[in-house]
């Protein structure tokens, strides 16, 4: 009769820790955090100016006011009537897409043509040794034919 023992809550707790998506996990958020100023600082340098040239330099100034008086202060905040703070919504979408295509230029596609290589080189490389296992078939069979053909015409003498 043997008594199975339970692992324990530690036991658990380190082997989740262990794992590797965990690990991979930290690091992209760690990562993510540290990305969200760069891309932060694009949209603020660089794609609100450009924004800003057809309009206001602060895309969070445009709203679209539903009852008046609508009334905000320096911060941003409406503090009376009831406005939808569109411009907001437009800035949150321009930092979504910049840090996608960033994201996807300079960390995906690079990564994913890579691996292509990767495999290429690994089946060119399968590839090859294939070819070698079939041509050392054939000179095995070959010699095999020419054993049985001399075993063959070696009883034929007798």
């Amino acid at each position: 009769m043997s008594v199975k023992k339970e692992p324990s809550v530690w036991e658990g707790f380190k082997a989740f820790l262990m794992r590797g998506n965990v690990v991979d996990l930290a690091v992209a958020v760690v990562i993510g955090a540290a990305f969200t100023n760069i891309v932060n600082s694009v949209v603020k340098g660089v794609i609100s100016p450009l924004v800003g040239a057809f309009g206001t330099k602060n895309l969070d100034q445009y709203r679209y006011c539903m009852k008046d008086p609508c009334e905000g202060s320096a911060d941003g905040t409406v503090t009376e009537g009831v406005a939808i703070l569109w411009g907001t919504v437009l800035n949150a979408t321009l930092t979504f897409l910049i840090t996608a295509a960033v994201v996807y230029f300079l960390m995906v596609l690079p990564m994913a043509k890579y691996l292509a290589r990767q495999e290429a080189r690994r089946k060119a490389k399968e590839g090859t040794h294939e070819v070698i296992e079939v041509t050392e078939l054939e000179v095995l069979k070959e010699i095999r034919d020419a054993l049985v053909a001399q075993r063959g015409s070696g009883h034929d003498r007798t």
